[in-house]
């Protein structure tokens, strides 16, 4: 059963700091690393709501990240530290939709976001299935206690060159 406890808005889900393999030649962190460090707060995300490895084994079913969005907002430099808070945005029995803010930790600057799409998979048929209920349930609640959270400017975004 899930412990019901009171929900964070939002959810405090990954923090780290970036190490020196993580920078490009561009001498900040490389793209990659972020994506890394969101699938951390992704992880984070998914234990909270009940969708942790031993759920997931018991049941043999996953979850796949189906669609994302990354937008780098400011650079983050070796040894930085920063913090992933994350929101859900919108549920289903079968789906999570769900933003990321990464923050630099002490100077308190919005440095990347990363909005992602996650379907709940049955591993045996490899195809979308529903969730356990209670984590359905547990879900639709955290969606709605993040329903009084500010829009995030960068959710929903479409990719394209703007023009004038």
């Amino acid at each position: 059963m899930i412990n019901k406890i009171k929900i964070p808005t939002p959810i405090d889900t990954y923090s780290g700091t970036v190490l020196p393999e993580w920078i490009d030649d561009n001498n900040h962190m490389n793209v990659a690393y972020y994506v890394l460090a969101f699938d951390y707060a992704t992880d984070a995300l998914f234990n909270f709501l009940g969708l942790s490895r031993a759920y997931k084994d018991a049941n043999n079913v996953s979850t796949f990240a189906v669609d994302m969005n990354v937008s780098y907002l400011q650079e983050l430099r070796v040894g930085e530290p920063f913090k992933i808070q994350t929101r859900m945005l919108d549920c289903s029995d079968k789906a999570l939709h769900y933003f990321h803010e990464m923050s630099h930790e002490s100077k308190d600057f919005l440095s990347a976001t990363n909005e992602v799409l996650s379907m709940h998979m049955d591993m045996n048929i490899r195809r979308i299935t529903p969730m356990a209920g209670e984590i359905i349930e547990w879900s639709e609640q955290v969606c709605d206690a993040h329903t009084s959270l500010q829009i995030a400017k960068q959710a929903g975004r479409v990719l394209g060159i703007r023009r004038k």
